[in-house]
């Protein structure tokens, strides 16, 4: 099985073959983060959207998103993947307390949640973080974009979202005070 993926940064916890088993046996945590630009009320002004290939070749938006490791806090790995998509220079403001917005749950096959991911029963954490600094893409995207949340919302844009991810983010932008 060949992998267009980002290669782990810290390999040793386990080998490709041994996370192609785990996904087969297990479900995965992960972290899922929007990031958000903010006025100085808190009120999102814009969403950062990364394009990127899917392994079919698609261009599709997407979150920064990733695995919790062993032994890792759910703050930590908030941060590594922000760092990792966004780049170092990203200024994410962690939330005080890490109670997500939404837990998502994706299956490999259509279910009730309306989340998929075709290589594995995965559970995610949910948040929305507001970055400061300045960002650039990383790793697997080829596009960062700052959309309005109106923008986000849009049919069309939503539309471009992979395994039913415009959803989540419609959740995100109404937990944020938008689109209620």
């Amino acid at each position: 099985m060949s992998s267009v993926r980002t290669p782990d940064p810290y390999p040793g916890w386990l080998s490709e073959e041994d996370l192609y088993e785990a996904r087969q046996r297990l479900p995965l945590v992960y972290v899922e983060a929007v990031p958000v630009r903010v006025d100085p009320l808190g009120c999102v002004t814009e969403v950062g959207l990364l394009l990127q290939a899917s392994d079919e070749g698609a261009m599709v938006r997407t979150l920064v998103s990733g695995r919790v490791l062993y032994r890792e806090t759910i703050r930590a790995a908030l941060l590594r993947h922000l760092e990792k998509d966004l780049g170092p220079m990203a200024l994410p403001q962690l939330p005080v307390c890490p109670a997500p917005f939404t837990v998502a749950e994706y299956f490999p096959s259509p279910s009730q949640t309306g989340l998929t991911d075709e290589r594995q029963h995965a559970v995610a954490l949910a948040y929305v973080i507001p970055v400061t600094g300045e960002c650039e893409p990383r790793q697997d995207a080829l596009d960062l974009s700052w959309l309005t949340p109106q923008e986000v919302l849009s049919p069309g844009v939503l539309a471009e979202f992979a395994g039913g991810r415009g959803d989540l983010v419609r959740q995100a932008l109404a937990h944020a005070g938008w689109g209620r």
